[in-house]
């Protein structure tokens, strides 16, 4: 056997297989039929520079002819689209991979938008990190525990960061918020500190593009003035149980009216993120809560929610005074009062020079300072005010010729109006000293333990107490129509009694309908079941009648 090179052969190789696809090619053309005239055999032809096939009968160029497969490997020709994770054209990343990096945009950008720190975004991707366990996620969950990491990061901090400011950003409502920040609480065992709502307000003044144009000499007393106000709130447990932030707003919107600034409770809401409703609410608390304080005053009986505003003045130097109180003779229980009363009665006596109020003359004032007021002062309450009647005729007096001579020598000071006359706030003695404690950030014990001029309960106190008397009425009511109808006879000679009573005490024949008048609704109906079934009244008086009908009225095994 005769051996050839490789060289030789393989050309060979080369050349036969030339001649056989050049017989198959001639084989395929006469073969094939133009798709246009019908034409076979050699009319069909190759174009050797674009490979096609052409009909030299009508010129017409042959589809699926030209068909080239691209196969390949690895490194071969690919698509567009093939491979899952493809970026760019040569680089590959898995789908971990990318949504790690997609993650971690989300929480760049909400820390852009909040303002954190490198340290505080460092500590927030920690956190994340360890509670997916490194594998981060996608989608809106992802946003909404984003932000309740950073609320969470800034409260450990005792740094403010409103929720619903954070809700607002990841767009999500502020349950949703609570309820994820919840989560994470007890799934990292974490112990959150109080909720700090004077930084709170001090955030919110200066944040606020309501007062970007206000100066800062001006936002320097007004933040003393709303903390005042703030740890007063506290102290009166208006925020306890409640939302902290409406109370910011419904403060912040009182202070500003107090320096006239003018500014609308819907503004401030949404620039929040507040509902206006209870911001409303709050505010209503605030005013009466400053007139109840009010009523220790000598002209507190003409202080009402309408011109407490008016009033303010006067009370809020009456509270700051209250908290600055020296208090001693305590090992002896008895407790004197002692701080300057030349600015409390001052105020009362210029109120209508410095806030705008309406002039009824200075003969007007002199009533709260007879000797048929003196008793009430130091009958009502004499631990509060431990002042002669001699004393405070002297005050008034001094300060009467101090008002006349400042009138006389001011000629610009005021301008009149229709109902009276205004002057300017800044004419006279400035009514806040901002020498209180309670103007600077105080410990809630430290709060609790000052004297603001009211002792006040909880508002969630005084309404179940309401709700219990009001129970009680309708339970006396629900008892007597039980006893009118099993006993008829006993409760028309009742009834004729009562007639007579009402006709002694209102002799008002309006007055007298209205009072034998009796509405009922669902709530009188079921207080009369469960006094059928013989459920004990101090149940009935919780109000809890789901249950009590469960027990007591539907429970078919009793």
């Amino acid at each position: 056997m005769r051996c050839f090179p490789a060289r030789v052969m393989n050309q060979k190789l080369a050349k036969t297989w030339e001649s056989t696809e050049r017989i198959s090619d001639q084989n395929m053309e006469g073969s094939r039929v133009c798709k246009s005239c019908g034409a076979r055999g050699k009319a069909i032809v190759t174009d050797h520079d674009t490979g096609n096939s052409v009909c030299t009968s009508c010129g017409v160029v042959q589809d699926f002819d030209n068909f080239q497969a691209h196969i390949g490997g690895i490194n071969g020709p690919v698509g567009t689209y093939v491979r899952v994770g493809t970026v760019g054209n040569g680089s590959l990343y898995s789908y971990k991979e990318t949504k790690i990096y997609e993650a971690q945009k989300v929480i760049d950008d909400l820390m852009y938008k909040l303002g954190f720190s490198a340290t505080k975004s460092s500590e927030v991707k920690h956190m994340i990190e360890k509670i997916t366990e490194g594998e981060y996620g996608q989608g809106r969950w992802f946003s909404v525990l984003v932000g309740a990491c950073s609320y969470i990061v800034m409260r450990k901090d005792l740094k403010a960061l409103s929720m619903e400011e954070v809700g607002n950003l990841v767009g999500c409502d502020v349950y949703e918020m609570g309820r994820m920040i919840k989560r994470v609480v007890d799934f990292l065992d974490l112990r959150l500190p109080e909720f700090d709502i004077v930084s709170s307000f001090e955030q919110a003044v200066r944040s606020c593009p309501s007062f970007r144009e206000v100066s800062e000499d001006m936002i320097s007393r007004m933040l003393k003035q709303g903390v005042f106000l703030v740890q007063c709130l506290v102290n009166w447990f208006v925020t306890t149980g409640r939302r902290p932030m409406p109370v910011v707003a419904a403060v912040l919107v009182f202070v500003a009216e107090l320096n006239q600034i003018a500014i609308k409770m819907g503004d401030v809401a949404s620039e929040l993120h507040l509902a206006l409703k209870t911001c409303k609410l709050r505010y209503k608390e605030l005013l009466e809560r400053l007139v109840k304080v009010a009523q220790s005053l000598p002209w507190g009986k003409d202080v009402n929610t309408k011109n407490i505003m008016r009033n303010a003045p006067s009370v809020i130097q009456y509270m700051e005074l209250k908290s600055m109180s020296n208090l001693v003779d305590k090992e002896n229980g008895s407790e004197c009062v002692v701080y300057d009363t030349n600015f409390l009665v001052g105020d009362c006596l210029s109120k209508e020079n410095l806030y705008g109020y309406d002039v009824y003359g200075t003969e007007n004032d002199s009533q709260y300072f007879k000797g048929e007021n003196s008793q009430a002062l130091h009958t009502e309450a004499p631990e509060r005010l431990h002042l002669s009647h001699e004393s405070l005729s002297v005050i008034y007096l001094e300060l009467k010729n101090e008002a006349s001579i400042a009138k006389e020598s001011t000629e610009n000071g005021y301008t009149r109006t229709g109902k009276g006359r205004e002057y300017d706030i800044l004419s006279f003695t400035d009514w806040w000293k901002g020498e209180s404690e309670l103007s600077r950030k105080l410990f809630l014990k430290q709060i609790l333990e000052k004297d603001t001029g009211l002792n006040a309960t909880p508002p969630s106190f005084d309404r179940g107490r309401l709700a219990y008397e009001r129970r009680r009425e309708k339970i006396y009511a629900a008892k007597l129509r039980i006893q009118r109808t099993m006993h008829p006879s006993a409760a028309a000679n009742d009834d004729d009694k009562n007639d007579l009573s009402v006709l002694d005490i209102g002799k008002n024949r309006k007055k007298r309908k209205r009072k034998m008048h009796f509405d009922i609704d669902w709530e009188d109906f079921i207080i009369e079941t469960l006094l059928l079934h013989r459920v004990r009244e101090e149940e009935i008086e919780k109000g809890h009648y789901t249950a009590l009908l469960g027990l007591h009225v539907f429970n078919g095994g009793s």
